[in-house]
């Protein structure tokens, strides 16, 4: 009997530290981390362009092909450039969007499966029809190299 109350003991404090150490956390900038919190956008208009984006003097082929696709499908919602737009949708030239935090896998799956809304509170993304993985990897390094211009690394 003893066994068995002390194999019960260890599973829960075992199950009770794994909880723990997986539940998420907000980073700080003494972690070496980043805020992962959205710009206050109260002051800005419905639609109004939520980042200040700078745009690189050249981009490479795929990227000059990622943005016309960005054009077509991505910026009625996430604007001109991944600038945003207030109430709609968020910038993707933003901290939140960085590499090591969204992979171009999550774009990818961004755009096949849609999200639900996690760092704004625009609502859920719906799927993106008529892409495919290739085309979404243009956007992706379209993107990018906004992000690049704009110091997101």
């Amino acid at each position: 009997m003893t066994k068995t109350l002390a194999a019960i003991a260890a599973f829960l404090l075992i199950a009770g530290a794994a909880v723990y150490w997986n539940m998420p956390r907000p980073m700080s900038q003494a972690d070496g981390g980043h805020m992962m919190t959205p710009p206050d956008t109260s002051s800005l208009e419905q639609g109004e362009a939520i980042a200040q984006v700078a745009l690189p003097a050249e981009l490479s082929s795929e990227a000059q092909i990622g943005k016309r696709m960005f054009e077509a499908k991505c910026a009625q919602c996430h604007g001109a450039n991944a600038a945003g737009q207030n109430g709609v949708a968020p910038p993707l030239v933003h901290k939140i969007y960085e590499p090591s935090h969204h992979s171009d896998a999550a774009f990818v799956s961004a755009a096949q499966n849609g999200v639900r809304s996690h760092h704004w509170n625009f609502g859920d993304m719906p799927p993106v029809e008529g892409l495919t993985d290739a085309d979404v990897k243009m956007i992706a390094t379209y993107v990018r190299a906004l992000q690049r211009e704009n110091g997101i690394l």
